[in-house]
């Protein structure tokens, strides 16, 4: 048996999303959240997330996720939640904010201040986010792997 160095798993550049219509997911998704648009198709469309993106891709066909799922972060999950509500999007019962959309794909609201992902600085400049910062679990999380973060 041959050996050779297996490549760490660092990140994710995208999560691509089937949706059905591409022009009825952007209303979707757009009713919930700011964003800009990284390019569109007819087929697919990016939504930008800095040094990230959600690709949504026309055709789902599958049954809707139970716990398969992506945690999406937020600025501000309160105002989410409260974004959720306004569009009659219901919440999935359970100790997280979680919904689907129409779809069928799961995804979990998640608040910057309250995981140990971090934007790079040049990052969250070029998003204009500079004042988000860690609450001290994060933080805590985060100084344990070597990792500190200044104050928020």
């Amino acid at each position: 048996m041959t050996e050779f160095a297996r490549p760490r798993a660092i990140g994710f550049n995208h999560i691509a999303l089937e949706v059905g219509e591409i022009e009825e997911a952007l209303a979707f998704y757009g009713r919930l959240f700011s964003f800009e648009l990284r390019g569109k198709t007819d087929t697919m469309a990016f939504i930008d997330l800095g040094d990230q993106f959600i690709a949504l891709q026309k055709g789902r066909r599958q049954a809707a996720d139970d716990g398969r799922h992506f945690g999406l972060v937020v600025d501000d999950k309160e105002a989410a939640r409260k974004a959720l509500d306004a569009a009659g999007v219901a919440v999935i019962d359970g100790p997280f904010l979680d919904f689907r959309d129409p779809w069928g794909n799961r995804i979990e609201i998640v608040g910057y201040d309250n995981v140990q992902f971090t934007k790079a600085p040049n990052v969250l400049r070029g998003m204009r986010l500079t004042h988000l910062g860690k609450n001290e679990h994060a933080k805590k999380e985060l100084a344990e792997k070597g990792m500190a973060v200044g104050p928020s």
